[in-house]
């Protein structure tokens, strides 16, 4: 073996800015590290010299790329073949065709030389078949030539030997194993320790099983009608506080509130507010935001809030709003509430569009509509919907046990999708469906019980591992 390579590098510099650059090589746990010095010389000007000691062996290119042109010679003789075998069934084909549709001008002899030239087409394909696994004899002649073998050898001695410390093997490793690490934590940030407020992604990408926390206080099955969760926009001091409301007919006359969700568990409700005869509410996609109600009424039919801390009651006449066209599943679903990271909204539909759904923006301050949007979802085609980052998620069934998120609509962007996101019932059916930004937590009011979901969404931000090899 011959002995190390000797470099110096030599770099006159003024004093004051005396320095030493080092070329960086590639090296061995073998090979000597930099060794660094500074000389005066006679010209007045600092020195400073660079020694390295190099690998006694460099890198074999000229093997690669003999390995690369080895395997385009490969790849262009084997479609060379697989293009005769292609033009031979192309020709049959064009015969038989013609003899099916035309058999007596046929002789046969011409159907015997048909015969024999399909027997020599199936000969060659399994000829050429044989010579991909590596035993022929038509190809035997290639097949020593090239050697894929004797290339993946090749391959593996390079890397053994000019990767010792198993760099790219476990630069590899590395990489697969910090990109399901990031997986992970994103998947235990999204369940344990959510990004509440944060819109930094592209939508739900998924649904948790149903998480069925019991039957409801009034502990009958009969109690269908109603919607429980949390306050979206909580109180201070009230952030772990839930609700409940439920009914036998599809209305609202009554809150409950716990202070938490042991409470809720045990019925330990510490505040029943009862509405007033003139306030009494219909339908089931109520919300409660900021401690204040917001619901549907029919006499007259508008939307209403009640403030459950200054118990203010207001309520608003929208003009166009249908007081016919409901969910499917839901009667009197005429308006929906929602609430999200953006704020409040309001669902209906209208005869002028036909029964599709119209999404209205809420302005809390003064209740009234800032915006609105139109949808070409139809109303009682819909089973339910929701608002997450200012996009409309509507939902219809697959079968009994089975509930897809089937459409949405960004509010932002006036783009509407069909997407397909099955998720689990407890139950056949529900009245109550709605996302709360506070816990972004999709709830549920299941033929009477409690069903809330966990949400994952699809990240914009990319991953922090950027590979610079492809992961195999």
């Amino acid at each position: 073996a011959r002995p190390p390579a000797h470099v110096s590098r030599k770099h006159t510099l003024p004093s004051d800015q005396l320095q030493c650059d080092a070329l960086l090589l590639p090296t061995q746990p073998s090979v000597d590290l930099w060794s660094e010095r500074n000389e005066t010389g006679g010209g007045g000007g600092d020195r400073c010299t660079c020694d390295a000691f190099l690998p006694s062996s460099t890198f074999p290119i000229a093997d690669l790329v003999a390995v690369e042109q080895t395997v385009v010679e490969i790849s262009h003789k084997l479609e060379k073949e697989m293009g005769k075998v292609i033009r031979l069934i192309v020709k049959l084909t064009t015969e038989i065709e013609k003899m099916e549709r035309d058999p007596d001008s046929y002789n046969e002899d011409d159907f015997q030389n048909t015969k024999v030239e399909i027997k020599q087409v199936e000969a060659l394909i399994t000829e050429l078949q044989l010579s991909i696994s590596g035993s022929t004899t038509v190809f035997e002649s290639l097949r020593l030539e090239v050697r894929v073998t004797a290339v993946v050898a090749t391959l593996n001695r390079l890397e053994k030997t000019h990767d010792k410390n198993l760099v790219l093997a476990i630069r590899r490793e590395y990489i697969k194993v910090q990109l399901q690490l990031e997986e992970c934590e994103r998947r235990h940030q999204e369940l344990f320790k959510p990004n509440i407020g944060s819109c930094a992604h592209t939508g739900i990408s998924k649904l948790s099983q149903p998480i069925v926390s019991q039957l409801s206080a009034h502990l009958s099955s009969s109690y269908k009608y109603g919607g429980w969760g949390k306050d979206s926009k909580p109180l201070p001091d009230r952030e772990s506080m839930y609700w409940y409301s439920g009914a036998s007919t599809a209305g609202i006359s009554s809150i409950m509130f716990y202070t938490n969700y042991k409470n809720l568990i045990l019925r330990k409700a510490f505040q029943t507010t009862s509405l007033k005869s003139g306030w009494s509410g219909t339908g089931n996609n109520f919300i409660i935001r900021d401690n204040t109600l917001y619901y549907q009424i029919n006499s007259p039919f508008s939307v209403a809030k009640l403030n459950f801390s200054t118990m203010l009651y207001e309520h608003r006449v929208i003009p166009k709003a249908s007081s016919s066209i409901s969910y499917t599943t839901s009667p009197y679903q005429n308006f929906d509430f929602a609430a999200d990271e953006s704020g409040l909204w309001v669902t209906y539909a209208t005869v002028e569009s036909g029964g599709r759904m119209v999404i209205a923006k809420i302005n809390e301050a003064s209740f009234g509509l800032e915006e609105e949007w139109h949808t070409s979802v139809y109303k009682p085609g819909v089973n339910n919907a929701f608002m997450i980052c200012g996009v409309l998620y509507a939902t219809r069934s697959i079968d009994v046990h089975t509930e897809e998120i089937f459409y949405k609509y960004d509010t932002k962007t006036k783009q509407e999708t069909h997407i397909s996101i099955q998720f689990e019932r407890f139950q056949e059916k529900y009245s109550n469906l709605d996302y709360n930004p506070a816990d972004q937590k999709l709830y549920m009011y299941n033929d009477g019980y409690y069903v809330s979901y966990h949400l994952w969404f699809n990240h914009t931000a990319a991953s922090t591992v950027q590979p610079p090899y492809a992961v195999t």
